[in-house]
């Protein structure tokens, strides 16, 4: 198993666990225009947006987005996972922990001195996989205002 930056060859595997990731957390998926966005945000040098992919000898297992965000309260920067999901196969052997590991360099170099992320409720097996890390949790609500 490999955890590498995404590539144009990834899109399509990237859209497919995009799907899943969306069911398992009980939420709505569209494809239309996926690919173009994507390839937009998460391949372009400029982008603050980093995508890793976890590779199996076969296929892409799971996929990790993140990016640098800034905190007003702690007047520093914070590196925030948007997704982090691996297929049922990929879970528990240390995947997981090895993407987060590289998360969690690649926010030193970027002198982010915390990393955020969130996760449903009724995802117990994620939120005991944080736990492990040592991350810890605090309850939110988190609103969406369509615009």
């Amino acid at each position: 198993m490999k955890i590498r930056f995404a590539e144009e060859k990834d899109l399509s595997s990237i859209i497919e666990l995009c799907k899943a990731h969306a069911q398992y957390e009980r939420s709505s998926f569209k494809e239309e225009n996926k690919k173009e966005l994507l390839s937009e945000h998460l391949l372009n040098p400029d982008s603050n947006i980093k995508c890793l992919v976890a590779e199996s000898d076969t296929e892409i297992i799971g996929y990790a987005t993140f990016f640098k965000q800034f905190s007003t309260w702690d007047a520093g920067y914070y590196m925030y996972v948007d997704c982090l999901f691996l297929t049922e196969n990929a879970r528990g052997n240390g995947t997981g922990k090895q993407i987060m590991e590289l998360i969690r360099a690649h926010s030193k170099e970027e002198d982010c001195s915390v990393i955020q992320w969130q996760t449903p409720s009724f995802n117990t097996g994620a939120i005991k996989f944080y736990t492990r890390l040592g991350a810890e949790s605090k309850n939110k609500e988190r609103f969406f205002w369509k615009v």
